[in-house]
Parts: structure tokens; C-alpha cells; sequence
């Protein structure tokens, strides 16, 4: 057995040193090609920058293979390396952030190159007044899909602002801006290098085509915070106020302050002396919202953690109910005493007023998200509920049947509260998400109509503030889209 054993080794290797053609073929075998580069075979000093019309990983050319990247330009893979590695040339968020980059700057040509824009199959201005004339259209249907077809055309401009410190409006990005009712005002939030936020008060009465112009007065008595969350305030008269979510600094702690916006300088012409400042040591809030219903008159709620609190401001009397998350949105009814409030559990509920049970006995109402919620809006006749969340869901909800009825594709959310614009006279929703794109549906049958890219490089630290109305500047005004990112304003006019 040992000598049979000890021939067929022997035999082995003398035909392995009589076929040398078979160890060629085996090295053929293994070869790989500059095109089929194994990743293994991709050292360190392969890692170089892929080309601007790659793609990402996992292209249908190549497997998608796990640290390692596929250049469909170059035809093979490259090293990802650690993300927190600031000397790495290629990572991850690299490679998305230059696709996305790419991704805007085509739309952004596609926008100036392409002046009309179709929204519905079949639906241009000379079908639309044809209809409108044989009376196939209702007034209202008419109104929607005429607000429809000068969405779909608007066309961006760049607002000059004028201010008497031009050297700030270079330094100072836009975090926010919020229009008041009437839209003759927008409340902006500038962020300050040194830290800190600075507010001021933008007047849209200017704003007239062909040549925007715009001035905005800011605030030189009030010490500026972090601000979390921010409204309106109709005290001595309509929008006669700003409630502001102020952070906290250091041993300061947070609080809530109703900012007159007669503070601002020639910002309410006609006005000589200052409305009353007033402040709320209650730390920690979420969110706010000012009542406008006669039952909850100078009362305004606060969303905090595990809590509600509804404070009257000439009084100073506090209704406390409770909650089982975080409140981060809220909003009042006008017709009843309700507030509706958007947790980050996912849960909607409702508030009654009127109850004395503070706690979970005064909910008139429960609905469900699968994601934090970020923003909730009533409509008109207050049947309906429109809010989003956390995981890009927008959904309107039936009040009366607790019910899902449409729901809004597109929007973008991963981590971050963002607002939800719904014009109900104009039928039209609008949000804008965390990937900076702007993003227009139809409430009527949550069609997307538009989607507008950010006219500076795409970032989350960069998120455009967007505000529009079927009158800017007032009740002479026209229809248009503002929207505040970095430094710069623009409007999307009809015109």
C-alpha cells in the first residue's frame, strides 16, 4: 500500500513537470482584467476620486460588493474608506453628495431651458378656458387647475434685500422665514457666525416686477437665541406679535417670549410706541401655537416632553395635560376649542378644551404614524388633518372617520422637523424636504406638480425656507413662491 501510494504522488508530479501547458492555463484562469478588477487586487493607493458620471453601487454591470465602489466610467472597483477619515478622497457621503450635486445642476438646466411644463395630460390654457366657458368646470375646479398650470411655469429671481447693515446680509444665513396672514410680512431667523440667532422683519410690499426689492428691519433691543419653534402672535391685533421656542444658553435656562413685532424697526409704520414684551420661564419646549378661537382667547399652548401646557397671556392662568411623548407640532382650531397635537411617538391627538379631565380623558381624537411627526395643518371646515413626519410620509386623515384618504409621494425626511405648507384657496400642498428640494402636489388628488431644485449646492445644514400666497405683499399682490436659503432670497412669480 505504501509503495502503490508512494508511485501514484510520484506519477502526479512527473506529469505536472511534463504538462507545463496546465499551470499556464491555470494562471489564465485567475487572471483578471483592468475591466474585472478584484477588489482585493484594489490597494490604498487605488483609492483616487471616480469620475462625474459615475453612479452609485451596485450598478447592473457589476455586483454590488461590500467597501467597495463600482466607477461604470472606469470599469472598476475602488476602496471605500472610514467616512471620519477627512484626508479620504472617497467615501460614501462623497460619492452621494457629487450624485446629488449632479442630479440638481441638470434640473436646474432643464428649468432654464424649458419655460412650460406640462402638469396633467391634455391640460394647457386654451382647454382650460374652453372648458371654463361651455361650463364643463366649476368655479373652484377652474380656479385649482388654473393655480396648477402657473406653478408649473414659474420662473426663479433673485430678490435684492436692502438693509442697514449690508455687511451682515453676506454673513447671515436664513434658517426660517414665516409669513404672517395677510403675507405683507415674513419673520425671519438668521443664523450668526458668532453664534446665536438674529431675528428681523421683511416687508413684502415692495415686492413688484419687474424689479424685486425688499427691506428688511431688524431687531436692535432683544438678546437673540436658538430658536425651536416659532409663530404668529394675534394679541392686541392681528399678527401684532411673534411667539417664539427660545433654547436655553449655558445656566440660562429656556423660555417662551411673545416678541411685538412693533420692536422692529419701521416694521409697523403708524405705530409710535412698542407693544408689551412678555417672556415664560418654561424650559424644554418642542413646540407652539397661538389661538385665534373666541373659547381660548390670548391663549397660547407650548408642546413639551410628556406635556402640554396652554397658557392665557392677560391672565396668566396654566391648563397642563398630559402626553406619553415628546410634543414636537401643534396647531389650534378656530371654530372649536381643540388643539392638535403631533408627537414623536407617531400619535396625533386632540385636545378639548372644555374637558376637565387633564388627562388622557380629554383627548377628543387619536391618529397614527408610523414616524415622529413634524407637522400637522387643519383645514378649513376642519373635517380634515394634514400632517407629516419623520419617514417622508404626508397623509391627510379624515377627522370625522379617523381615516387615511390620500397620501402625498416624494417628500424627503429623515431626522428633521420640517413644516407643511397647505393652501387650501389654491389647492395646492407644499414642503420642502431634507434632500433641499422643493416639492408642490395638488390637495386635490396629491399629483406632485412640481419639483424645484435649491439654487445653492444641496446640504442638510442648508435646508431652503420656503413661504408662498396667491397675493405676496398683500391683498395688490401676486401669486408666487419665496424661498430663503444661505444668504439669498427668491421669488417664483406667476408673471
Amino acid at each position: 500500500m505504501r509503495k502503490s501510494s508512494w508511485q501514484s504522488r510520484r506519477h502526479g508530479r512527473r506529469g505536472h513537470q511534463q504538462n507545463p501547458g496546465s499551470r499556464q492555463r491555470s494562471s489564465t484562469e485567475r487572471y483578471i482584467p483592468e475591466t474585472q478588477q478584484s477588489p482585493q487586487d484594489a490597494g490604498p493607493g487605488d483609492a483616487e476620486a471616480p469620475s462625474t458620471s459615475s453612479g452609485t453601487a451596485g450598478s447592473p454591470s457589476a455586483p454590488d460588493l461590500p467597501g467597495f465602489y463600482f466607477d461604470p466610467e472606469k470599469n472598476r472597483y475602488f476602496r471605500l474608506l472610514p467616512g471620519h477619515n477627512n484626508c479620504n478622497p472617497l467615501t460614501t457621503e462623497s460619492i452621494q453628495q457629487k450624485a446629488m450635486e449632479t442630479k440638481r445642476l441638470q434640473m436646474l438646466q432643464e428649468e432654464d431651458k424649458q419655460r412650460k411644463k406640462i402638469t396633467r395630460t391634455g391640460l394647457n390654457a386654451t382647454s382650460l378656458l374652453q372648458k371654463s366657458k361651455l361650463g364643463f368646470l366649476s368655479a373652484s375646479s377652474y380656479c385649482r387647475l388654473a393655480h396648477e398650470l402657473r406653478v408649473s411655469c414659474m420662473r426663479r429671481k433673485k430678490v435684492l434685500i436692502q438693509s442697514s447693515d449690508p455687511s451682515a446680509l453676506t454673513s447671515d444665513r436664513f434658517n426660517l422665514i414665516l409669513a404672517d396672514t395677510n403675507s405683507t410680512r415674513l419673520f425671519t431667523v438668521n443664523d450668526v457666525k458668532v453664534g446665536g440667532s438674529k431675528y428681523g422683519i421683511i416687508n413684502l410690499r415692495g415686492l413688484q416686477m419687474p424689479s424685486l426689492k425688499v427691506r428688511i428691519h431688524e431687531n436692535l433691543y432683544f438678546t437673540n437665541r436658538k430658536v425651536n419653534s416659532v409663530c404668529w402672535a394675534s394679541l392686541n391685533h392681528l399678527d401684532s406679535h411673534v411667539l417664539l421656542c427660545l433654547m436655553g444658553i449655558a445656566e440660562t435656562p429656556g423660555c417662551v417670549t411673545l416678541l411685538p413685532a412693533s420692536l422692529f424697526v419701521n416694521s409697523h409704520p403708524g405705530r409710535d410706541l412698542p407693544d408689551m414684551l412678555c417672556s415664560f420661564r418654561i424650559p424644554g419646549a418642542w413646540s407652539c401655537a397661538w389661538s385665534l378661537n373666541s373659547q381660548a382667547n390670548n391663549c397660547f399652548s407650548t408642546g413639551l416632553s410628556r406635556r402640554v401646557l396652554v397658557t392665557n397671556v392677560v391672565t396668566g392662568h396654566r391648563q397642563s395635560f398630559g402626553s406619553s411623548s415628546d410634543v414636537l407640532t401643534q396647531k389650534f382650531a378656530h371654530t372649536a376649542p381643540l388643539l392638535f397635537n403631533g408627537c414623536r411617538s407617531g400619535e396625533i391627538f386632540v385636545i378639548d378644551l372644555r374637558s376637565r379631565n387633564k388627562g388622557k380623558g380629554c383627548r377628543a381624537a387619536r391618529l397614527f404614524h408610523d414616524s415622529a411627526v413634524t407637522s400637522v395643518q387643519i383645514l378649513q371646515e376642519e373635517q380634515c388633518l394634514m400632517a407629516s413626519d419623520m419617514a417622508g410620509a404626508i397623509k391627510l386623515w379624515d377627522l370625522r372617520t379617523t381615516k387615511c384618504l390620500r397620501q402625498y409621494e416624494g417628500h424627503v425626511n429623515e431626522y428633521a422637523i420640517l413644516p407643511l405648507h397647505v393652501h387650501e384657496d389654491e389647492g395646492l400642498v407644499v414642503a420642502v424636504g431634507q434632500d433641499c428640494y422643493t416639492r408642490i402636489w395638488s390637495l386635490h388628488d396629491a399629483q406632485l406638480l412640481r419639483t424645484i431644485p435649491s439654487p445653492h449646492p444641496t446640504s442638510k445644514a442648508d435646508i431652503p425656507s420656503v413661504a408662498f400666497s396667491s397675493q405676496l405683499g398683500g391683498s395688490c399682490g401676486a401669486p408666487g413662491l419665496l424661498m430663503a436659503v444661505q444668504q439669498d432670497l427668491y421669488c417664483f412669480s406667476y408673471n
